[in-house]
């Protein structure tokens, strides 16, 4: 990948709706004792990637605290204490190397991006994007034309009508 100007960085930022992180640290984390939080993390874990319940568009971290008998409070501690994120970033990292198989395989060629986003458990093509780019920097259909390599495929997918019209892509 080469390098990204500011200014391009902040306009594509803009598009795709990617904020910068920032940190928080709320008092009811550190109120969750250590072996509660080894617990839950495993909990979690079982339901979100064992049971692949990150690929349910509608499975939110109320749905998960419920499943759990817990509660969100709990639920959004131990993901950003265990797993460094928040419950969104975390199912979203799987539905993202999802779609990256999905991207990168040959036989989904004729698939959209917004199908393939909706495969994997996003509700919309904008969440989708921003996860996407946030998480690799790059969108997922610069992402599918990159993995596909060169010769008839990546011809084909220069070919295709994105959003309307031809896509420029760079050799």
């Amino acid at each position: 990948m080469h390098p990204i100007k500011t200014n391009e960085l902040n306009r594509l930022m803009a598009k795709y709706n990617v904020k910068e992180r920032q940190h928080k640290d709320a008092a009811y984390r550190k109120m969750i004792s250590k072996e509660i939080m080894e617990e839950m993390k495993e909990r979690i874990n079982d339901v979100i990637v064992k049971q692949k319940k990150y690929l349910d568009k509608d499975y939110s971290a109320r749905k998960l605290a419920e499943d759990l008998n817990t509660n969100t409070r709990y639920i959004s501690g131990v993901t950003n204490v265990m797993f460094e994120m928040n419950y969104t970033s975390f199912v979203n990292g799987y539905r993202i190397k999802d779609a990256m198989a999905i991207l990168a395989d040959e036989k989904y060629i004729n698939a959209s991006i917004e199908q393939i986003g909706s495969m994997v458990g996003f509700s919309n093509r904008q969440s989708f994007y921003a996860s996407f780019y946030r998480i690799l920097g790059i969108t997922p259909n610069e992402y599918r034309i990159n993995m596909l390599g060169e010769g008839p495929v990546k011809e084909a997918m220069k070919k295709k009508l994105v959003h309307g019209r031809k896509r420029k892509v760079k050799k």
